[in-house]
């Protein structure tokens, strides 16, 4: 059995990019944590919610690489002189992946209550219809 791919539909032109985002995406090795949200906030804006407990503003990244938003934490260790008889509180680096369509842009972050909220909103384009002349050969 063949893979189907963007490129077996004639139909679906210059859609090459999607298809490696797509394949992008699925190796981008994003693990189950930290965990997070992702809402609708209005028809043309969204927000992304992590759960970054014990993390503060100089341990988190926040960056937009080829079209993705890349969210990067680690924290310092602090353990230093500290003995731990349990140590259930997860202190281990992470980087989210998400990537954003054309006119998806990154607005503020803001950190609350050990979430990092960060806002996108999508610009809508304006329809343009074009007429093509037909000339002779």
């Amino acid at each position: 059995m063949s893979k189907l791919t963007l490129g077996s539909y004639p139909h679906l032109l210059g859609f090459e990019q999607l298809e490696r985002l797509l394949e992008r995406t699925a190796k981008s090795g994003n693990e189950g944590y930290p965990p997070f949200n992702i809402e609708q906030t209005s028809d043309h804006s969204y927000r992304i919610t992590l759960a970054v407990a014990g993390f503060g503003e100089d341990d988190l990244a926040i960056t937009v690489e080829d079209r993705q938003l890349v969210i990067r934490g680690r924290q310092k260790d602090d353990s230093d002189g500290r003995i731990f008889l349990h140590r259930g509180i997860a202190a281990r680096q992470f980087q989210r992946t998400f990537v954003l369509a054309d006119g998806v842009e990154v607005g503020e972050a803001i950190m609350e209550n050990g979430l990092l909220h960060v806002d996108l909103t999508r610009s809508v384009p304006e329809t343009i219809v074009q007429t093509i002349n037909i000339k002779k050969g």
